[in-house]
């Protein structure tokens, strides 16, 4: 089965529950008509691209919000600064509003401004997002926490965001969990002491960071996989769980996204996180 895109009405907050249950299932929530006005000085982030050109993102972290791979004047790259903090506050609320069981346990990390087509930004096949691929993390394992995104295409122009999506999670592990290396604990302990990555990296990141590789570099997968082709019109707001959602970004310019992380337990049903599938497929507890 492919990724279904379940398309949230406006009055798509009284059926909070069944948003939940989709987007566990694997579905991508996309919402046509959730407001978020640029003000005439934003407007310029829309017609050039205020980027340093050294990362193929900019972006803000922390508490501090500073902005990093930024171009422009200062008050400019201020200004840009602010505009990402308003759409941290936009994704919040929507999650507030529409995944109301997540509010209280849900942790916000990096919000980013994507002014450059996907397709100059290819380099290796490892780091080409169009190749269909699940989200995982080398430096900053992420053990019983899911990866939750909030994008919104925000082209002046009329240029759709395109996506692909692929089959379902577990399909795609039964083609590749038996072919994946095993789980050194002595290896990921090593990492991180040679701070190499942020934290221990669990089986369940060691066997993520294989699929998202070996999905990438199958080219016959790519190729004959299911899929299908999505468009994400300007003005549109999509979600979805991209840990668990095959997906690769096929076009389109200026984009704004948000990165969450919501633990397992937290879900309304944890059996559907692929670190319950990879479990069950294993026949074992992973490490």
């Amino acid at each position: 089965m492919i990724s279904p895109i379940f398309t949230v009405p406006a009055a798509g907050s009284a059926a909070n529950g069944s948003l939940a249950a989709a987007l566990e299932g694997g579905a991508v929530l996309m919402f046509p008509d959730l407001d978020f006005p640029f003000s005439d000085f934003e407007r310029r982030f829309t017609e050039r691209p205020f980027a340093d050109g050294k990362a193929k993102n900019v972006n803000i972290r922390g508490e501090a919000a500073s902005l990093r791979g930024a171009a422009g004047t200062p008050e400019e790259q201020e200004g840009l600064r602010r505009l990402l903090v308003r759409y941290r506050g936009f994704a919040e609320a929507l999650i507030a509003r529409h995944l109301p069981e997540y509010a209280d346990r849900i942790s916000l990390a990096g919000t980013s401004y994507r002014p450059f087509d996907v397709d100059r930004r290819k380099m290796s096949w490892r780091r080409d997002d169009t190749r269909l691929h699940v989200d995982a993390f080398p430096s900053n394992p992420i053990g019983e926490k899911r990866i939750l995104r909030v994008f919104r295409n925000i082209n002046p122009s009329g240029q759709p965001r395109l996506w692909r999506v692929g089959e379902d999670f577990g399909s795609m592990a039964d083609k590749f969990l038996p072919k994946l290396p095993g789980y050194s604990p002595l290896s990921a302990r090593l990492l991180a002491a040679l701070r190499i990555t942020k934290a221990r990296r669990s089986e369940y990141d060691h066997l993520m960071l294989h699929l998202h590789d070996a999905l990438k570099q199958d080219a016959a997968y790519q190729a004959n996989a299911p899929q299908a082709d999505v468009e994400f019109q300007p003005g549109q707001t999509w979600v979805t769980f991209s840990d668990l959602v095959m997906h690769g970004a096929m076009g389109g310019r200026y984009m704004l996204e948000q990165t969450a992380y919501l633990p397992v337990s937290a879900q309304a049903d944890p059996e559907t996180s692929p670190q319950r599938i990879l479990a069950r497929k294993l026949g074992r507890p992973l490490q």
